[in-house]
């Protein structure tokens, strides 16, 4: 087994390697934790990175291998909190201002990629297996509308309520991480509680969770209504008072009607894209590939994160960059030979 003493002995004998392999099985659960402060998988990814710089800098404070997973949970908090020194909130388009109607007149110049929370790929940052309800939990928080409810809270409040409430750890133990007591750990919990059920997460995007088989036979049904463009069908998926976003943008359209108008008007280049399903934040999303100018194929365009009450849509959150492709292992182009 591993051990720790000093830096020099951790390097000698294949101790490097099981550092090494110590260190990554933390990694998908930091991103997780990180998503959740941060609110962006580019920013978790490099707050995790950092993460293990630190760690492996400083491995010689590691008093036992049993203190890891505290130990790094402690250094990705501080890494979170140096990096959200001085940055506005992330948010999403609902919280900025009311829905609009479908006419390009009401497309704004769009602001940029750091004031909107920015979706994430599962398989990055939930765990692979394990307790059914469990995993159904995980998926609930790092779903938009919690993340984006987390972004009110003041950095450490919402350390201490990600820590408390969805890492289930004690208060003695956030305590101690944050160097504090336990009475202020349930002093902020308490706050943070307040100001989250304030933020109102059914506000826009109720929804329950429904059966993983029902949420992927809907994003079937999506997918292909938006390869053969039937907006009618498309449509049909979605709720009387579903969401349709586009960041960067603030515009947000509400209901069905505007939706299709949208895609039938100023969204009509999206027709003839390719699609493809994959998982984002806890749920079924899409990745879009618009034609080529050229024709010679497809290209990028936009990771959409679907959010479902049972048997239909109650959200459409397009986000339109590109670059979020290469995290969830989607190819750069699809040349027409490919198709």
């Amino acid at each position: 087994m591993w051990t720790v003493a000093s830096r020099s002995e951790v390097t000698r004998g294949g101790a490097t390697d099981q550092l090494e392999h110590a260190l990554e099985a933390h990694r998908r659960e930091l991103t997780g934790y990180c998503y959740r402060m941060l609110g962006s998988g580019f920013d978790a990814e490099d707050a995790v990175q950092e993460t293990m710089v630190r760690a492996w800098r400083n491995v010689d404070q590691l008093e036992t291998q049993a203190a890891l997973r505290a130990w790094l949970y402690r250094i990705a908090t501080n890494v979170c909190l140096d990096m959200l020194q001085a940055r506005q909130r992330r948010a999403r388009p609902m919280d900025l201002q009311e829905s609009q109607t479908a006419d390009i007149a009401n497309l704004d110049g769009g602001l940029p990629e750091h004031a909107w929370v920015q979706p994430a790929p599962d398989a990055r940052m939930l765990p692979a297996e394990g307790d059914p309800a469990e995993l159904a939990a995980a998926r609930e928080t790092v779903r938009l509308a919690f993340v984006a409810a987390l972004q009110h809270l003041p950095p450490r409040q919402r350390a201490v309520l990600i820590l408390r409430e969805v890492l289930r750890w004690q208060a003695s133990e956030v305590a101690e991480l944050l160097d504090t007591t336990t009475v202020s750990v349930n002093s902020a919990l308490q706050r943070a509680r307040a100001t989250m059920d304030a933020a109102d997460l059914d506000a826009h995007t109720a929804q329950r969770e429904a059966a993983d088989e029902e949420q992927q036979a809907l994003l079937a049904r999506y997918c292909d209504a938006f390869e053969r463009y039937d907006i009618g069908e498309l449509v049909s998926l979605l709720r009387a008072d579903a969401v349709f976003s586009m960041p960067p943008y603030k515009l947000w359209l509400r209901g069905p009607e505007e939706a299709g108008r949208w895609m039938l008007g100023p969204g009509i280049g999206c027709k003839d894209s390719r699609v493809f399903q994959t998982a984002a934040n806890g749920g079924p999303a899409a990745a879009t590939y618009k034609p080529a100018d050229d024709g010679s194929g497809w290209t990028p365009w936009a990771l959409i994160v679907l959010e479902m009450d049972g048997a239909q849509i109650t959200g459409l959150h397009h986000f339109l960059y590109p670059e979020l492709f290469p995290a969830f292992g989607l190819p750069e182009r699809i040349e027409r030979d490919d198709a």
